[in-house]
């Protein structure tokens, strides 16, 4: 014989933890987004940084007494200015906002002096950036991280 008020429990008990669970997966849900996110800010400051670096040896490295900088990205990838093989980058990296090798380039005077992401996305990061990094701080998307050498 049951109890007339007890009729119910195990079902109320077994919504309270179904509700309980889906609060639970839905917190590791945004943490595990918000974690990826930071990882992907990393890389893109690790790979834009890359790029500048590649763009200041190009510059550098220029034969003869004119500096100039790369026409094209491919350019950092085979030098075809030096006699031997020059290579600045060993491959063209991938945007890690936008999982594209499309980069949008910063040109001045025809010549690229630097890349940053196509991405619209606000970034979490916002400040304690490395010195070479300082302008990032306040900006409102990645788009605004112009990894650019000058010289």
């Amino acid at each position: 014989m049951s109890r007339p008020n007890q009729a119910g429990f195990t079902y109320l008990a077994a919504l309270f933890l179904i509700v309980v669970m889906g609060v639970v997966l839905a917190a590791i849900g945004k943490m595990w987004g918000t974690a990826q996110q930071r990882e992907k800010e990393r890389e893109l400051l690790f790979v834009g940084n890359q790029f500048r670096q590649a763009i200041g040896l190009y510059y550098q490295r220029s034969p003869g007494g004119q500096k100039t900088f790369p026409l094209k990205l491919e350019d950092l990838l085979l030098d075809s200015r030096q006699p031997g093989v020059q290579r600045y980058l060993r491959k063209i990296y991938r945007d890690p906002m936008t999982g594209q090798a499309e980069w949008a380039v910063f040109v001045v005077n025809d010549r690229i002096t630097g890349v940053y992401s196509m991405s619209q996305e606000t970034p979490l990061k916002s400040s304690n950036f490395r010195l070479a990094d300082k302008k990032f701080e306040g900006a409102e998307k990645y788009g605004d991280w112009k990894f650019v050498y000058t010289p």
